[in-house]
């Protein structure tokens, strides 16, 4: 016996019409509604939970940004690409486009946007910093959602936000974050490819990689090793498929890498700026000698890099031990421990699993990620602390992952659920050791140790009739115990005494600014666009008084005599040696022809720099004009030649 259908014919009918496929604004909106929309099966605390975090990545990292710690070279810089279009595509220092800057500019480019579209304030230059640091965690929690699930991500976001030198980086205006937002971009892209088997999502974590070269040039690179590891082990396909795969992703990642270098080397000397770190003029040495191999050869001025570099990178912060001294490790250190101990585990305990087992894949990634900065950072010289900012997606993403692991374990109530308590106790006694060295916070290590105690124990106190609810409390214990320390160090860089210096931004009670404000109760030195100092204006002042129709306001000797006067105004300043004052430009006849051709006036030349041909020329040929003429003390640290006229004394008034 048949059953007859009862469905309306017409209903039937219209069903079967093939829906209108969507096209313009129709197709974006539903590609951009599928990619953003919050999964249906989401845990109802998680997009409260998620915003909330973001939300504290927002007040540590734009706090008080109208006082941001800017970089007194790079502000200069971004205020001067700001000007034009060809000062900004270059990266030159100042707006006459005379020299570049002595990195490449991609990270400059959002701040110089910035300060284009807002106007020279300190919170436009600042802005990008901070926009750039909560994406890279909001991008985190979904890249570690897709992995290991909402509750590992969760306590990655977390632990990206309150990581110390995550806070520090993002609150000052260096490369460092734009660099690590793109390859956190890149591990995303990274991650799809290996679990969908596509080639596209590979293409673009090579776009990512390039792009973070721009920003960082080659500290970009050292993922690569890690990303190419992981994808051919873990990716679908035969060898020789993912090992093709591979060759196309990383010619796309040099390529767009090399953009900017070829482009500045195709283009002609006499149409572009002088590339600064170089004694060559070619961008390929500022990049692979001056930004490279100078950090681990003992020679600075190899392969066309300028001599004297060295003395600008000089730091203790150099050796495998760099990233548990005393400096570094209350900077990122904290959950080390913990993700090591993830990784190991989260690697053996899977071992079993398919070749392209997802969760283990991920360990892998990330592990791979923080073992290849170690070897860099302790093999190369001249490392600041906050380079290491670059590790922290890596660690936070092991914690979360790691923890969500130890979780599932424990709730299976197998042999292996003493991880979880057992990797509480760990994080808080290294939380002890490396606050112990300051004392920093020990206020708050009595609370950790009691909320590691009540986690520890209740989790391992767990019978078969103990409530959910206590389980839960123990946990939440635990983890508010890891976090609790840190935390302590990175909300403490809203006070800028504890903020570190704005060209080397620390957390907690190091760096010259803690040393300053408490050794010697001076006053956090603030630098700011558009604000010169009273010195700085008087300079100004007399030098517009007396410029008649020169192209440039001044010629100062290095960047650092450059960097206040860039920062208050937009006039071309001709910055003689680059950032060390040893690049090799402009020559003695370049500077002979600017001012007998009446383009060039004035040159300010300090004691803080070497000498140069080109200083020693200014010394011959013009004559130094009274210091209180233009608001400076006679203490023989900076002189102002006029070369207009030669005299045999001071030029007055």
């Amino acid at each position: 016996m048949t059953s007859r259908s009862t469905a309306d014919p017409r209903t039937t009918a219209i069903a079967t019409i093939p829906a209108a496929r969507p096209t313009g604004l129709n197709r974006l909106h539903t590609a951009a509604t599928r990619r953003f929309r919050w999964p249906a099966t989401a845990p109802h605390w998680e997009q409260p939970a998620l915003f909330a975090v973001l939300v504290l990545a927002a007040v540590l990292y734009g706090w008080g940004i109208g006082h941001a710690a800017i970089h007194p070279f790079y502000s200069a810089a971004a205020r001067s690409m700001a000007t034009n279009w060809h000062a900004f595509l270059f990266g030159s220092l100042d707006p006459s486009g005379s020299i570049t800057v002595d990195k490449l500019p991609g990270a400059l480019w959002p701040e110089a946007a910035a300060v284009r579209y807002y106007g020279p304030y300190t919170w436009a230059v600042a802005l990008p910093q901070v926009v750039e640091g909560v994406l890279t965690v909001w991008l985190l929690h979904g890249i570690v959602r897709s992995w290991a699930g909402p509750f590992a991500a969760l306590l990655a976001a977390l632990t990206l936000t309150l990581t110390p030198v995550t806070v520090a980086v993002n609150r000052a205006t260096l490369p460092d974050t734009a660099l690590t937002l793109l390859l956190v971009l890149a591990a995303g892209a990274l991650q799809k490819a290996v679990r969908t088997g596509r080639l596209l999502p590979l293409i673009t974590c090579g776009v990512w990689v390039g792009l973070g070269f721009q920003a960082k040039m080659l500290q970009a690179w050292l993922v690569l090793p890690a990303f190419a590891l992981v994808y051919q082990l873990a990716a679908p396909g035969t060898p020789l498929k993912r090992a093709l795969r591979l060759l196309l992703g990383g010619a796309v990642a040099l390529a767009v890498s090399c953009s900017w270098t070829l482009l500045v080397w195709a283009t002609p000397a006499a149409d572009r700026p002088y590339v600064d770190g170089t004694s060559d003029n070619n961008p390929f040495s500022l990049v692979f000698a001056y930004n490279g191999l100078s950090r681990f050869a003992g020679d600075s001025g190899t392969l066309g890099a300028v001599q004297g570099t060295a003395a600008s990178r000089t730091t203790t912060n150099t050796g495998w031990g760099m990233l548990v001294n005393h400096t570094v490790g209350p900077q990122v250190a904290w959950f080390l421990p913990l993700a090591v101990l993830a990784a190991v585990l989260g690697v053996v305990w899977r071992a079993r699993r398919p070749r392209t087992d997802p969760l283990r894949t991920g360990f892998l990634l990330w592990s791979g990620w923080l073992a290849v900065h170690v070897v860099a950072f302790g093999t190369s010289s001249g490392n600041h602390a906050y380079y290491t900012a670059v590790i922290a997606p890596a660690l936070a993403a092991l914690t979360g992952g790691g923890l969500a692991l130890f979780w599932s374990e424990y709730a299976a109530r197998g042999p292996r659920r003493a991880a979880l308590p057992s990797a509480i106790v760990l994080t808080v006694v290294w939380a002890l050791v490396l606050d112990r060295p300051t004392r920093f916070v020990s206020w708050l290590l009595p609370l950790a140790v009691m909320l590691a105690l009540c986690g520890a124990l209740g989790l391992w106190t767990r019978g078969p009739r103990t409530p959910r609810r206590m389980v839960h409390t123990a946990l939440a214990a635990g983890i508010a115990a890891m976090l609790v320390v840190p935390a302590g160090w990175a909300v403490a860089c809203l006070d800028p005494s504890y903020a570190g210096a704005p060209i080397t931004p620390m957390a907690g009670p190091v760096g010259s600014a803690y040393h300053d404000a408490v050794h010697h109760r001076a006053p956090v030195r603030r630098i700011g666009l558009d604000e010169p100092s009273t010195r700085d204006r008087a300079l100004l002042d007399y030098l517009t008084a007396h410029r008649h129709g020169e192209k440039y306001l001044l010629a100062t000797q290095a960047a650092y005599s450059a960097e206040p006067l860039l920062r208050a105004g937009s006039e071309p300043i001709l910055v003689m040696g680059g950032f060390t004052g040893n690049t090799p430009f402009p020559t003695v006849r370049q500077l002979g022809t600017l001012v007998t051709t009446h383009q060039l006036r004035f040159a300010l030349l300090t004691t803080r720099r070497p000498t140069t041909p080109a200083t020693t020329w200014v010394k011959s040929h013009c004559a130094p004009v009274r210091p209180t003429a233009y608001g400076r003390r006679a203490d023989g640290s900076f002189t102002l030649y006029d070369c207009g006229r030669k005299t045999s004394r001071a030029v007055e008034r």
